[in-house]
């Protein structure tokens, strides 16, 4: 398959990626200002920072695929960032729950990840997700090498386990946890086509 043509991206950058990533945390932070977090503070907080992980989660996935089909290859530079932000807010909900939930008991939270499934799951999810925000650096991807890309390729079960911590969380009203989760599934499956389209084309030519 021939690769698109590089196109540029009018008006995009590092730093104005950088700034909208930051406007949910501004808007949560704006409305904790205001006293407009409702009647549970915690479970908004909780429920923003979680959606906003799963979100940056799902760009950071989309971006290659996006790139891919609009031949936009400066889409590429903003993955790492993505990346990030979904661990900075994954950090921020558990961060959420540690204190403002649990308020720092250990015991409880324990008990919590051994009895509920949900959180089994959204805890396990938060530990992948350490690993590759620390070797998220230049220098980690070349002193990996080929296993850098072979560690991060847990984005994809983390993005499972992201879905699946939503859906189990919600009890009532599923439609928001199954669109992330058809997203998922749509980007996972092109990867899947992309794969098997690019290893055929690669073998007829060296015939």
């Amino acid at each position: 398959m021939t690769p698109r043509p590089h196109r540029p991206i009018p008006l995009l950058g590092k730093p104005l990626v950088f700034a909208a990533s930051l406007l949910p945390l501004a808007w949560v932070v704006w409305l904790g200002w205001q006293d407009q977090l409702g009647a549970n503070p915690v479970e908004t907080l909780s429920h923003h920072t979680g959606d906003w992980s799963l979100r940056f989660l799902l760009l950071t996935l989309a971006v290659t695929p996006l790139r891919r089909l609009t031949g936009w290859n400066r889409l590429q530079q903003f993955r790492r960032m993505l990346g990030l932000f979904a661990f900075f807010y994954v950090c921020l909900h558990f961060g959420v729950y540690l204190i403002f939930d649990q308020f720092f008991d250990l015991a409880s939270i324990v008990e919590d990840v051994a009895k509920r499934p949900y959180i089994t799951v959204g805890f396990t999810a938060w530990l992948l997700l350490i690993p590759l925000a620390v070797t998220s650096t230049n220098g980690m991807i070349k002193r990996l090498g080929r296993n850098w890309r072979r560690l991060h390729q847990l984005v994809y079960p983390i993005g499972a386990l992201g879905v699946l911590h939503y859906l189990w969380l919600v009890k009532a009203d599923l439609a928001e946890p199954l669109l992330y989760g058809g997203v998922l599934v749509v980007l996972l499956g092109y990867r899947l086509w992309w794969r098997r389209t690019h290893s055929a084309t690669v073998t007829r030519s060296t015939r």
